[in-house]
């Protein structure tokens, strides 16, 4: 960090530290004695009535220079985070956006799936019915298609499930 933003971070710091304490109790009472003294002593005949006057009235608007600075740079630092507050939730709301978009995608796909293997399904259940209707005497090929087709069918029941399982997960969330 070099000299130049050195000094602005702490020309922040204080501004941040005044304006805070500005506008606390501890400045009211503070402020409240400075006056009422200020008023005492040409009363007291300390100073003269027009001296004090002169310079409380000074002193008043050079706190009221000073403060106004840094209630401006407070501000302008304020708006700053504010600015990258404002970026990030545009951010976030695009990642929010795109991430909507794959979950209909991946839902409208697991619909899909699901078409097919009620397809598959339905083609198996015909292949069954046709396997059912021819009588195998003595072809053993034809048994063993046949056990393979139960267990594809198996397969694609289980799968089934499994995709069933991932909707309902999917419509809870």
């Amino acid at each position: 960090m070099n000299l130049k933003e050195r000094q602005s971070k702490i020309m922040t710091a204080g501004a941040a530290k005044i304006t805070q304490w500005i506008g606390s109790t501890n400045s009211v009472v503070f402020h409240t004695l400075i006056f009422l003294i200020s008023f005492l002593l040409p009363y007291l005949g300390l100073v003269d009535l027009e001296k004090m006057l002169l310079i409380l009235t000074t002193l008043v608007s050079l706190e009221a220079i000073y403060l106004s600075i840094f209630i401006q740079i407070s501000l302008n630092k304020n708006s700053e985070s504010i600015d990258i507050i404002q970026e990030d939730l545009q951010e976030l709301g695009d990642d929010i956006e795109e991430i909507s978009d794959d979950l209909e995608e991946l839902s409208d796909d697991i619909e899909e799936i699901g078409n097919d293997i009620d397809e598959l399904e339905e083609d198996i259940e015909d292949i069954q019915k046709e396997f059912k209707g021819i009588q195998v005497e003595g072809d053993q090929s034809a048994f063993t298609d046949r056990e393979l087709l139960i267990s594809i069918q198996k397969t694609l029941l289980e799968m089934k499930k499994e995709i069933n399982a991932i909707k309902n997960k999917k419509t809870k969330e």
